[in-house]
């Protein structure tokens, strides 16, 4: 549906405007309620901690979006949501597997195959591989929990950084439906439907399906058309059984399927290469044309992307104690293609690479598996010491074949090198053919090599186009033991202590061939045939230990220390070399927090001051390797994030309720150590900032009710401010750069919505404003210092949502 600019549309501008301004509070970072009253909240309970507990007695920093938060957002996926939480922030790539989360500046950004999340996100008890398998849709869900800092002792694998963790609502012993229809300017629209009850006296099931679909906001002027948007449609049943001897038993199957046309970089700096109307208004000298929208393409980059996963939880009273095990398979399958020169007159010309634009087109695809056990067992909560310990295991299996066509490229004779060795070894027929009609019998001479080129009129130029392929496989082996504990020397002080052991491993094969019959190199195509492959393993004992007291009724506080780790890892990517055969340690962290949390009937506050000391830090460290920037995975050394965080829930009159947060936080490099082999300089001293992190971040949010006779009247607003960003590389600094590539400007966004509710909630309309104040902005550099990502709210946008309950 295409709104049109009309006097209605003025009306509704200014009516969204005037409720954000009167509803203006600070973001979703709350705690997740499950019943609000009139001039106050009932109790808030979370699953942080694997129990169903009280939000103000778990002594540790999370913050919650609960469903109605969820959905006045107007959200697909964690990229709108993340905005909510100031703790996280979001790094967007040209595919799902190479997005990924960070939490108090802490993230692992890899393109590798063998390296795993710093944050640990979680579905439904189930760990996923990797982080983007969560970003694909989001639906059906109950809330989701952002824990900060170090959760080893009870999550899972690997969450040196923090959890993610993502609930969906299970099925209801009450018979019950919805369907909701949201429709947004430029043909996007998202429709959803689900129904849930019983099915006889001891089960229950749910199904919720899906469709969704995006037209686009970027225009490719090489074919005029629109692209960065999506195709979605998925399914999700699950069935709750109550079994006999008090057990309950849960099955869930999901399938996604998504065709993107995403995510194409923008040219927000001149790059260059080629000059079209797609060309960016900008001088380059350290401004971006933040209004640019076009691009110049003749290859899409699009992803194609489906998830199957299948779980079984079961639940079961032992005594006056309750087991619970996980078991899981998912797959995943991703393929990407990717534009890689961001030209649409590349690969034509006649003449050497660099003087002219070059070619280089990828296509990659990747099949993930994964299978996980954990058995888990709780105590009672009512007697001196409370506890819970556990098992779990966790297997991944991948495989991605990954080839790129581009132009030939002859640096130093390497072309010439090629054909020598091939002519010297295993040769074909018209080679041979060549030197036993020159009666050439050893091994060719240069001016023998210059003599067959000629002779086959070979050349190495733009429009010679040549490709390799490169088949990767990985393994990942995960087990762990760990406990979690509380013991209460009095009723008002309680002791804090945890434990994990964790033993993985982590193999690998890379096999690179080359497509072209005189095995030439080209623009970021390495000439070597390689035959990789390696293992590592390591273990690690860590900790958790505090104390918390409650001050009186409404408050407490805590203080922890907690010790995080990530397991190892390879730099497996389609470039790979040698010195990037060498294994990748595990990363390990000191965590040191001091919380306190407050709530009363109408005031809910919770703050905390925390830093965290990394050891054997996993990040990339960029490279320019044949003409393309590529990031190479290394142990970077040593990093500290520290700060302060809050977050509060007012109910501040029986009508308004203001949420909000803030996170003030200073993640430095404090050592930084070049890869082996490296061919570019990253001496850097100390203090330079680590990539996506602003150091200030905060969001307010506010609703404002009307109850009249017949309806209810929702007024919704958010503000969300994001600081200057710097993007590059761990160890680079921002600061040094001239013009700042990688510094990417502050900005602030103001969304609302104005919704009727009629019958108790049964039926709503609402109408949807984003980004009221037209605020462009950027949230990823790519390279090259010309390529970013500038997504789909950086531009003002209206909407209508249809919601009906049965």
């Amino acid at each position: 549906m295409q709104l049109k600019p009309s006097n209605l549309h003025t009306s509704i501008t200014k009516a969204l405007a005037l409720s954000a301004c009167m509803t203006i509070g600070l973001s979703a970072n709350a705690q997740d309620v499950q019943k609000k009253e009139k001039q106050g909240f009932e109790t808030i309970t979370v699953t942080a901690q694997k129990r169903v507990e009280n939000l103000n007695e778990v002594p540790i920093a999370v913050s919650v979006l609960r469903e109605d938060q969820i959905n006045s957002a107007f959200s697909a996926n964690i990229e709108g949501l993340q905005a909510l939480v100031p703790s996280v922030s979001f790094r967007k790539g040209n595919t799902t597997r190479n997005s990924a989360i960070t939490i108090r500046g802490v993230g692992t950004i890899s393109f590798s195959v063998a390296a795993e999340p710093s944050v640990s996100t979680v579905v439904d008890g189930v760990v996923l591989g990797r982080s983007g398998q969560a970003f694909v849709d989001l639906y059906d869900l109950e809330r989701i929990e952002v824990l900060r800092g170090p959760q080893g002792t009870l999550f899972g694998k690997n969450a040196s950084a923090g959890v993610v963790n993502i609930t969906t609502k299970r099925p209801s012993d009450e018979f019950g439906g919805s369907f909701e229809a949201t429709l947004f300017q430029d043909n996007e629209y998202r429709l959803k439907t689900s129904v849930t009850g019983p099915l006889n006296d001891n089960v229950s099931g749910s199904l919720t399906v899906l469709k969704s679909q995006f037209d686009g906001y970027i225009n490719n002027v090489y074919n005029n058309e629109t692209v960065n948007g999506y195709d979605k449609e998925g399914v999700r049943a699950m069935l709750d059984i109550e079994a006999a001897g008090e057990t309950d038993v849960l099955f869930i199957f999901e399938n996604m399927n998504s065709n993107d046309s995403c995510c194409a970089d923008l040219e927000l700096a001149p790059s260059n290469r080629h000059v079209s109307e797609a060309s960016p208004n900008s001088s380059g000298n350290g401004d971006l044309d933040l209004e640019q929208r076009q691009i110049d393409h003749d290859f899409e980059t699009r992803t194609l992307d489906e998830t199957t996963a299948f779980s079984i939880q079961v639940d079961k009273e032992l005594g006056d104690h309750q087991l619970t095990s996980i078991t899981a398979w998912r797959g995943w399958n991703n393929t990407e293609f990717r534009e890689g020169d961001f030209t649409s007159t590349a690969g034509d010309s006649i003449l050497p690479v660099f003087g002219v634009p070059f070619q280089l087109h990828d296509i990659g695809a990747q099949e993930w598996d994964q299978i996980s056990q954990e058995l888990r067992i709780a105590s009672p909560t009512d007697g001196a010491l409370d506890y819970q310990a556990g098992f779990f295991w966790w297997n991944q299996k991948s495989e991605r074949n990954f080839t790129r066509d581009a132009s030939c490229q002859n640096n130093a004779g390497i072309f010439d090198e090629a054909l020598g060795r091939n002519v010297g070894g295993q040769f074909d027929s018209a080679i041979s053919g060549y030197l036993d009609n020159n009666n050439i019998n050893n091994a060719p001479s240069p001016a023998d090599i210059a003599n067959f080129i000629a002779s086959e009129n070979l050349s190495c130029n733009a429009n010679d186009i040549v490709s390799a392929t490169a088949f990767m496989k990985t393994e990942f082996a995960n087990w762990a033991l760990f406990a979690d504990g509380k013991y209460h020397i009095s009723d008002d002080f309680r002791l804090l202590f945890g434990v994990r052991y964790t033993d993985d491993e982590v193999n690998y094969s890379h096999n690179r061939r080359s497509n072209d019959q005189y095995s030439r190199t080209g623009v970021g195509v390495r000439s070597a045939d390689t035959d990789f492959d390696g293992s590592t393993d390591e273990s690690n004992v860590s900790g958790k230990f505090g104390a918390q007291f409650d001050i009186n009724d409404d408050s407490m506080v805590y203080a922890t220390y907690s010790q995080g780790y990530k397991g190892p890892a390879f730099n497996v990517f389609y470039n790979m070399a040698p010195n990037d055969t060498l294994p990748i340690s595990k990363e390990t962290s000191d965590a040191y927090e001091l919380g306190y949390k407050y709530a009363s009937r109408n005031l809910i506050f919770n703050a905390a001051i925390f830093r965290t000391e990394i050891d054997g830090f996993q990040a990339n460290n960029s490279e320019l390797l044949d003409g393309v920037t590529i990031s190479r995975l290394t142990n970077a050394g040593s990093v500290i994030t520290q700060g302060i965080e809050f977050d509060f829930m007012w109910q501040a009159t029986e009508q308004l309720t203001l949420t909000g947060g803030m996170s003030s936080v200073d993640a430095e490099v404090d050592q930084f150590l070049c890869p082996d082999g490296t061919t570019t300089s990253c001496d850097v001293v100390s203090g330079t900032d680590l990539p996506y992190s602003p150091d200030l971040k905060y969001s307010v949010t506010g609703e404002y009710v009307w109850e009249l006779d017949d309806m209810e009247i929702y007024l919704n607003g958010s503000y969300v401010y994001t600081d200057e960003l710097f993007v590059g590389a761990p160890g680079g600094s921002a600061d040094t750069v001239n013009p700042p590539v990688d510094l990417l400007p502050d900005y602030a966004v103001l969304n609302a919505s104005l919704a009727f509710s009629f019958n108790d909630d049964d039926y709503r309309i609402s109408i949807i404003g984003k980004n009221l104040t037209d605020e462009s902005y950027v949230t990823t550099y790519s390279g090259d210092n010309f390529r970013y990502q500038i997504p789909r709210d950086a531009d003002r946008y209206f909407g209508v949502q249809l919601r009906a309950k049965f």
